[in-house]
């Protein structure tokens, strides 16, 4: 289960689709960084993902762990949005049969997953046939 104190913190960058950009070379990372992997730089400033990109590759699962039992068979894909940033992402509303490399999807917030007796609600993007 995922740390509560992690994830409320995470959510500006969920819910926004921020990255962060290196001052220095120009790399963009989502989740954003403390430093940069290309040029070690530690000055970043904050930019706004499209919400739409490319299916790089993806997979079906069709036995997933318990706490998404309820949704499978379910696909799990790499998108790659306008702008060169990666991210993984669950792909839903479509037909897995019809998934196809190079698809365009777009990046809709929905429920994730409900966690424990308390019920905490967990948000964040899911994609969808654009």
């Amino acid at each position: 289960m995922p740390n509560p104190a992690r994830y409320w913190r995470e959510i500006p960058q969920r819910y926004r689709l921020e990255a962060g950009k290196c001052s220095s070379c120009g790399e963009a990372y989502f989740p954003p960084r403390l430093i940069c992997p290309k040029c070690r730089s530690r000055s970043f400033r904050k930019v706004s993902l499209s919400d739409e990109g490319s299916l790089i590759t993806y997979t079906v699962i069709r036995v997933g762990p318990s706490q998404f039992a309820d949704q499978t068979p379910y696909a799990v894909g790499i998108v790659e949005l306008d702008g060169g940033v990666r991210i993984t992402a669950q792909v839903v509303d479509c037909d897995f049969d019809k998934l196809a490399i190079g698809q365009r999807l777009r990046i809709e917030f929905r429920r994730i997953q409900k966690q424990g007796d308390a019920g905490i609600l967990c948000y964040g993007y899911k994609c969808v046939p654009a």
